[in-house]
């Protein structure tokens, strides 16, 4: 398997001049960590992650989760003083030093770039411009449904039942598609992420088993916790 077959498509991106308060709000409404910055030709600059954030918010060690984003909304003291002394663009704030990969770089080596370099995820681009980005959770799907030496390797046909499930879903369901990740190895059809109801799971199921080719669909969507996407 390569990269193009568990990459996330249609990701959320911001521009260099995003503000850190929208871009706090995005990651919070697309249950995300990060975020590529992109130019109007979709070239990628850098990537504003949590940890590009936390960097600049003080909080405690034992704070819950998404703390520190959701400071940003209260109108606190410390969510004030951060916005008037700090960086408040993403190309302030964003990692620089990127690494990319191309769409036909096989899982193994994927990996690999991630333990090196000690990073949670890496855009994938064509010609320059993104068109992806493979997480370590992706990667942990695509061990799932096969592994990464096997002896048969995905095909073209598979490629093009996972692309036309995602148009469908993108285009027909109302479902955010870039909440969640298709998998399709010959023929069989493994579907992950997050969406908001059991409606929407259905949608999903339905649109990969009236897909031309899919033989069996196994469906592991999960449902966004109450509250995330409506802060």
């Amino acid at each position: 398997m390569q990269a193009v077959d568990v990459m996330t498509p249609n990701v959320i991106t911001v521009p260099p001049d995003a503000d850190v308060r929208e871009i706090a709000r995005l990651l919070l409404e697309n249950n995300i960590s990060a975020v590529p910055v992109v130019d109007a030709e979709d070239k990628v600059l850098g990537i504003v992650s949590e940890g590009d954030l936390m960097r600049r918010v003080e909080n405690g060690s034992e704070a819950p989760k998404s703390w520190w984003l959701k400071t940003f909304f209260t109108g606190g003291n410390s969510a004030s003083e951060y916005v008037k002394t700090h960086a408040r663009k993403a190309h302030e704030i964003m990692t620089r030093d990127l690494i990319t990969i191309g769409e036909d770089e096989p899982l193994h080596r994927v990996a690999k770039l991630l333990e090196k370099h000690h990073i949670k995820r890496v855009p994938v681009v064509r010609d320059g411009k993104l068109v992806g980005i493979v997480s370590r959770a992706n990667l942990l799907r695509g061990f799932s449904a096969t592994a990464p030496d096997a002896e048969t390797p995905v095909t073209s046909d598979d490629r093009q039942i996972r692309d036309a499930i995602l148009k469908e879903v993108d285009e027909n369901t109302g479902v955010w598609v870039d909440r969640i990740n298709v998998i399709v190895t010959e023929g069989v059809v493994q579907i992950w992420g997050l969406v908001e109801s059991q409606e929407e799971k259905m949608a999903v199921q339905v649109a990969a088993e009236n897909t031309p080719g899919v033989k069996t669909v196994e469906n592991n969507l999960g449902m966004i916790p109450r509250g995330v996407g409506h802060f």
